[in-house]
């Protein structure tokens, strides 16, 4: 067998390392490294100041039906608006003229004739008794409602200090709302001495 002499070995060697190297293959480059998934998520999950985000953007309606002895009954929707839970609706069956102290009960549970299963005003919080935009209240306290000459009282009220949709301990779906027979003097612990209870509705997230 013929010997290549020792001599030209280094010679080989240099040439071989002059030669240029072939460029990578662009089928098997590694790939930039993508976005963490969450990044999108995290810059939509936060609703902007003032606004409520989706996961807590719902309503809520109750069916009201009279107590025993009462011809009082109407429907309600609850929505979140800016300052609280707008309630809107109707309750028929009131003496013309009359007012009637109209609150978030702690309870949604209307079956006692007198509909006191559905406990005392909703109190989260654990505060006075009071009046919506007037210092310290219950977060079920809301202004009186009004009859016409025909006994029909347009709701149209606001709740400050409770929740729609979120699960929190101020959450009121699942909660009662109630119509009394008197108006709600805004003073009297714990109730606003509003009376007996005319109607009696369970709030439910729709």
């Amino acid at each position: 067998m013929r010997k290549t002499p020792l001599l030209l070995l280094p010679a080989a060697l240099l040439i071989a390392a002059c030669q240029p190297q072939a460029p990578a293959d662009p089928e098997v480059a590694t790939p930039p490294a993508e976005p963490a998934a969450t990044a999108g998520m995290e810059a939509t999950d936060t609703a902007p100041p003032g606004e409520v985000h989706d996961m807590v953007s719902t309503t809520a309606t109750a069916e009201l039906k009279p107590t025993q002895g009462n011809t009082a009954a109407g429907t309600l929707a609850f929505a979140i608006v800016d300052g609280g839970i707008r309630v809107t609706g109707e309750v028929t069956g009131l003496a013309p003229g009359s007012e009637h102290g109209f609150h978030v009960h702690e309870n949604g549970d209307c079956s006692a004739p007198d509909a006191t299963s559905a406990g005392g005003h909703f109190n989260p919080a654990a505060t006075d008794h009071g009046r919506v935009g007037h210092g310290a209240h219950h977060a079920g306290d809301s202004d009186n409602i009004v009859a016409n000459d025909q006994g029909v009282a347009a709701v149209d009220t606001l709740l400050q200090g409770a929740t729609l949709g979120d699960g929190e301990p101020t959450e009121i779906i699942g909660r009662g709302v109630i119509v009394h027979a008197d108006p709600d003097d805004y003073a009297t612990q714990p109730t606003g001495n509003a009376g007996a209870r005319l109607a009696c509705g369970v709030i439910i997230g729709s």
